[in-house]
């Protein structure tokens, strides 16, 4: 995946957040947070979703990087 989400993973944990405070308190999916931990694919509501918790921007919570083997 060209969308690294080291930044946000980063921000959660110097926040205090883990799977069990996502899910009390209702953030995020718990399939999401496995999408995020695991570098898959999320929509732009759960950016914002994220954006608003942790009082940031999107760049702050994820970077595009190149794949050498992407094809165009």
């Amino acid at each position: 995946m060209p969308i690294k989400y080291d930044k946000l993973i980063k921000r959660m944990q110097e926040a205090g957040i883990t799977s069990y405070t996502i899910k009390r308190d209702k953030i995020i999916g718990q399939a999401t947070y496995k999408k995020i931990m695991e570098g898959g694919d999320i929509d732009t509501r759960t950016i914002a979703k994220l954006c608003k918790v942790l009082h940031c921007q999107p760049g702050d919570l994820m970077e595009y990087t190149e794949e050498d083997n992407e094809q165009a």
